[in-house]
């Protein structure tokens, strides 16, 4: 049965294999987030209260950033789609924010894909177990030789105490650093920027 006739997709569907042209006009059940990896079907729940705060709190951080600095970074999606070059079969994670320093703004909305776009920032709110965010994840936004940096918000324990894994591309490996709760985050990515892990702050 193909997939035009096999009804509404969802969290059952998990590693259904897919091609992206499927992928793309799927009719996939609300409530879930759904990603291609490595030409199969990823399904994860959307985010709760606390996971959304905090991926509010990091947009209107970075966003805020980007506003004053253009020249560094010139957008931040909530949104995005990060295709993975080198992969046999179609791999494209959607991270919970990217920024990116060369986003084509004049371009006419109607012709962006994000095929064309590359991040230099992708971060993830890890609320449940590691393997996505701390294992899969890892592995491929290495292989997007735009991606500078990858933040996980770790917030498994106390949403309102997280704490930031920050990956720092270092040739062809990660430098990871864990910054605690309270503490103040800076990067040389983006000069200037301040983060007070805190998301009452």
């Amino acid at each position: 049965m193909s997939l035009a006739t096999a009804g509404q997709i969802g969290p059952m569907d998990q590693g259904l294999p897919m091609t992206l042209e499927e992928f793309l006009q799927a009719d996939f059940a609300e409530g879930y987030k759904y990603e291609l990896i490595d030409g199969a079907l990823y399904v994860s729940p959307l985010p709760d209260p606390d996971e959304n705060h905090i991926e509010r709190w990091l947009d209107w951080h970075l966003s805020s950033y980007s506003k004053r600095h253009p020249e560094v970074i010139n957008f931040v999606s909530s949104k995005s789609r990060v295709f993975v070059p080198g992969r046999k079969k179609t791999t494209c994670p959607e991270p919970d924010l990217a920024a990116y320093e060369d986003y084509p703004l004049g371009v006419p909305l109607k012709d962006l894909r994000w095929q064309e776009l590359l991040p230099v920032l992708t971060v993830e709110i890890m609320t449940g177990g590691r393997y996505k965010d701390l294992v899969r994840n890892v592995e491929l936004y290495l292989q997007v030789p735009s991606i500078r940096e990858y933040w996980v918000v770790d917030i498994r324990k106390n949403p309102d105490k997280p704490t930031l894994i920050r990956h720092r591309r270092q040739g062809k490996k990660w430098i990871t650093h864990e910054f605690p709760y309270s503490s103040t985050f800076t990067t040389k990515l983006l000069p200037g920027f301040r983060l007070v892990i805190d998301p009452r702050k």
